[in-house]
């Protein structure tokens, strides 16, 4: 995968792969019709860590890092988390609100030279089912992303036995490697 690849997406689909120790996922391209192509990043999560990181890669044999983010601090319910290139370079970050995500989760993203993005989940009762009911915690959930009230990207998480969200970018200017790193985060950080 280049980021020129990534950068042309105008859909991924990103499945969650089943593992013991590790939170994986695979960032795959949509063809077109809307089929599931080929992978452009590999994503991997230590469950359990004291300060949250993800690095992104090309693929599964994590030779060569592409992107990923980091929390600025140990666990925390608000933390910041910065998304930055495979040199460190600075990408955007995004942070969950606390506070508003009480009831609907909600989370603050920002790409430098963009603008200032909020993200919640669309359906009220949903969120509120699966905070206050844990068996109904895997129900799919809908997050819209939006930029002064346009629409910047969606992401979709969909019925099955493995996580699988469909991302769908409706802004072309908005960073395809800060919406895949938000997009494994809402996997890996929601039920925080």
């Amino acid at each position: 995968m280049t980021v020129d690849t990534l950068q042309a997406q105008q859909q991924l689909i990103i499945r969650q792969r089943l593992r013991l120790m590790v939170n994986q996922y695979e960032i795959h391209a949509v063809t077109p019709d809307g089929q599931e192509a080929g992978i452009l990043a590999f994503a991997q999560q230590k469950r359990m860590a004291f300060k949250e990181q993800v690095t992104l890669y090309t693929d599964d044999t994590k030779q060569v890092p592409v992107f990923g983010f980091k929390a600025r601090q140990r666990i925390d319910l608000g933390a910041t988390y910065d998304v930055t290139d495979a040199n460190g370079a600075p990408i955007g970050l995004f942070k969950k609100i606390f506070k508003e995500s009480l009831i609907r989760s909600t989370w603050r993203l920002e790409q430098p030279g963009f603008g200032e993005m909020v993200g919640r989940e669309t359906n009220q009762l949903v969120a509120i089912l699966r905070r206050f009911v844990e068996s109904l915690s895997w129900l799919p959930y809908h997050f819209d992303f939006v930029l002064a009230d346009r629409p910047v990207f969606s992401v979709v998480k969909k019925w099955g036995l493995r996580d699988r969200y469909v991302v769908t970018i409706h802004d072309p200017r908005v960073d395809r490697r800060l919406v895949a790193a938000m997009s494994v985060a809402l996997d890996a950080l929601q039920a925080r």
